[in-house]
């Protein structure tokens, strides 16, 4: 579930039943601790899609109509209710009270500031495609220009932040965060990717350009107290280069999915030297 605390409160102001994946063997649309809620004409989250969450849905809403208070499903997932994954899940339906309700908005809001931070610097019409491709997926983002005008326009679930020296929210963000930079002049460009290559713990580092700018800011940083080592993280141009696309949309399009693929890499690696030191 990736909405935020105030969605799923809105959603359970109607009567609803909690789908959770209990169990999840073999090849399975979704893991372990997947959460879908189903009310009597709306749902909340996903579980996987498919025949098996049809199956989940129409059982959800025998329970509402019926009283029901609590329901096991064990499902293989083959011919027989026309999936092919192979795997096995077990679903645990049950109809969500107060106690219940107050888990699943605390579960919520702690995945919400746990979501990986991805920072845009520069509010322009890539910034803004970007944002929006951004907004559909579970990280937290933020927007950031030195003008005021720039910010308007995102949507909720974009943060915006008016910066004069916009180089130094690089410096305040936390370990694993994203750093995508996109501005309007290339000086600042250089002051922003210079300050987030610094960082050893940054997630992804962007710049918007070509391979003349790429080469142009190596020198620079290069020149400037940079090291090779230190250059090396920086995706530019952002996106698929293969891609001869220069439409904001997308860029962004590209440079989202690029740019969720080295979060999930991070947060992996990051946990996997958690779990070495504690062992």
């Amino acid at each position: 579930m990736n909405a935020g605390g105030a969605n799923i409160r809105n959603f359970l102001t109607a009567e609803a039943v909690a789908v959770t994946v209990a169990l999840a063997k073999g090849s399975t649309p979704r893991e372990t601790g997947t959460v879908m809620l189903v009310s009597a004409n709306a749902i909340h989250g996903t579980i996987g899609g498919g025949q098996l969450e049809f199956m989940a849905i129409d059982h959800a809403r025998r329970m509402l109509a019926d009283g029901t208070t609590e329901e096991s499903l064990e499902l293989p997932l083959g011919p027989e209710i026309g999936q092919c994954c192979g795997g096995h899940v077990r679903l645990e339906l049950n109809r969500v009270d107060a106690r219940l309700a107050g888990q699943l908005i605390t579960q919520v809001e702690i995945a919400d500031k746990d979501r990986p931070q991805v920072f845009l610097f520069g509010a322009g019409h890539v910034g803004h495609a970007l944002a929006g491709a951004l907004a559909l997926l579970p990280v937290r983002t933020i927007v950031v220009d030195n003008r005021k005008a720039e910010l308007q326009g995102f949507g909720k679930d974009v943060e915006t932040r008016l910066a004069a020296m916009p180089e130094a929210v690089v410096r305040d963000a936390p370990s694993g965060s994203a750093f995508v930079v996109l501005t309007h002049d290339h000086a600042l460009d250089f002051l922003i990717v210079t300050e987030a290559l610094r960082r050893d713990d940054a997630a992804y580092v962007g710049m918007i350009g070509s391979k003349t700018k790429r080469a142009t800011f190596k020198s620079w940083f290069l020149k400037n107290g940079g090291t090779a080592g230190q250059f090396a993280p920086l995706v530019s141009p952002i996106g698929d280069g293969t891609v001869r696309d220069k439409r904001p949309a997308v860029i962004a399009a590209l440079a989202a999915a690029e740019i969720m693929t080295a979060l999930v890499k991070s947060r992996a690696e990051m946990g996997a030297l958690q779990s070495a030191g504690q062992s």
